[in-house]
C-alpha cells in the first residue's frame, strides 16, 4: 500500500510500500502507541507516536501538516476508508504533501 514516512529529523518525506499495515505504521515511526488524524476528506490521515506530546523531545525535529498539532520526530499519511481501522493507498500526492509541511 502506498503511504508517505515524514521524518522531522531529518526533514524528509519518503514514499513506503507498506505491506503489513499498521504494525508496519508501528515499525517505521518507532513507537507501539499510534494515534492518527484525518488531514482531508479523501480519508487520508496523519499516524503519529500517540506519547510524542508527552514524552521527552528534546531534540527531535518537529513538524505542523496544515492546520494540525505540531508533531515531533517520524509520522507516516496513509489512507483510510474508516477513520484509521482499515487502511489503504494514500491519495494525496508526494508533490503536495511536501508543500503542506512547515518543518518547525
Amino acid at each position: 500500500m502506498n503511504a508517505y514516512l515524514i521524518d522531522a529529523n531529518r526533514k524528509t518525506v519518503t514514499p513506503v510500500d507498506l505491506i503489513d499495515g499498521l504494525a508496519g505504521i508501528r515499525r517505521l515511526i518507532g513507537h507501539h502507541s499510534v494515534d492518527s488524524e484525518e488531514i482531508d476528506a479523501s480519508g487520508d490521515r496523519l499516524f503519529f507516536d500517540e506519547g510524542c506530546f508527552l514524552r521527552d523531545q528534546t531534540g527531535k525535529g518537529r513538524f505542523k501538516l496544515d492546520n494540525l498539532v505540531p508533531v515531533a520526530d517520524k509520522a507516516m499519511v496513509a489512507g483510510s476508508g474508516d477513520a484509521g481501522a482499515t487502511l489503504k493507498d494514500a491519495v494525496v500526492e508526494l508533490a503536495t504533501l511536501k508543500g503542506r509541511i512547515s518543518w518547525l
